[in-house]
């Protein structure tokens, strides 16, 4: 058994669990590992857990664990915190190029105001499925207008969309979302969590999208959006169903460094 180095960060109340693999010393496909160490009760306790690697040609490399133990997809959160994590080692400065599963993203720290700003990827494709939307940005989601968010059944219902049968196989991430001033108020189930998170990246910038679909929005757009961790903002343009220079954009904090021997 040997001893390894973590640390904790958390972006909007989404928590992450980080290593710093960049000499490979990390069991990738040890889903059991991955697992145990993101469990609330037995482990760490996480809404997910990340490697920070070397690669040619980036500043880094950012892997992605759901808690469920598997690699994910792209995590929004996630990504602003290990821009401040990449930072806070001394590997990167005010801004950044790194590689994610779904391709380079370009991030800017402004440390001033401990907020980051993350490019996420263009959109181009956002489908219907009655009066819900579904669209990718990194991760799949699926976007749902409710009234009387607060006492919603988020858990129940998003689980039902979930494992339904038109998302049975692959999973998606479902967002409940109500108008609240000039933003909106989201809360999400998350697949590989299987569970309610406090925020999810992703999963902001897909209610954005589809709202500004919704709202006929053309050109520049910014969304600020509530989750019950904090607050984020969404930027992009749109041109037609095209959206471009997405970010997204919100707090990303150190919580704690500590040790655990496996």
């Amino acid at each position: 058994m040997n001893t390894h180095t973590f640390y904790k960060y958390q972006g909007a109340g989404n928590d992450f669990i980080i290593f710093d693999n960049r000499n490979g010393g990390f069991e990738r496909n040890n889903v059991d590992l991955v697992r145990r160490l993101c469990d609330r009760r037995f482990g760490i306790g996480a809404d997910g857990l990340m490697l920070l690697q070397n690669v040619d040609g980036y500043d880094f490399e950012m892997i992605y664990f759901n808690a469920d133990g598997r690699e994910g997809s792209m995590c929004g959160n996630g990504g602003r915190c290990i821009v401040a994590f990449a930072q806070d080692l001394g590997i990167v400065g005010a801004e950044t190029d790194f590689l994610a599963a779904d391709g380079v993203h370009h991030a800017k720290v402004h440390t001033m105001v401990g907020w980051i700003s993350l490019k996420m990827g263009d959109v181009t494709a956002i489908e219907r499925d009655g009066d819900a939307y579904i669209l990718n940005t990194g991760s799949p989601h699926y976007v749902k207008q409710v009234v009387g968010l607060d006492a919603y059944p988020v858990v129940e219902s998003g689980r039902d969309i979930r494992y339904n049968d038109t998302f049975r196989k692959e999973g998606v991430n479902v967002n409940f979302v109500e108008a609240e001033g000039n933003g909106y108020y989201v809360r999400t189930y998350e697949r590989g969590v299987e569970d309610e998170t406090l925020a999810c990246g992703t999963g902001a910038t897909a209610v954005a999208l589809a709202m500004a679909r919704l709202n006929g929005i053309e050109g520049f757009g910014e969304t600020p959006i509530r989750v019950a961790g904090g607050k984020l903002t969404i930027r992009f343009n749109r041109t037609a169903d095209r959206f471009t220079e997405v970010f997204l954009e919100g707090p990303a904090e150190f919580v704690f460094k500590g040790e655990i021997t496996w």
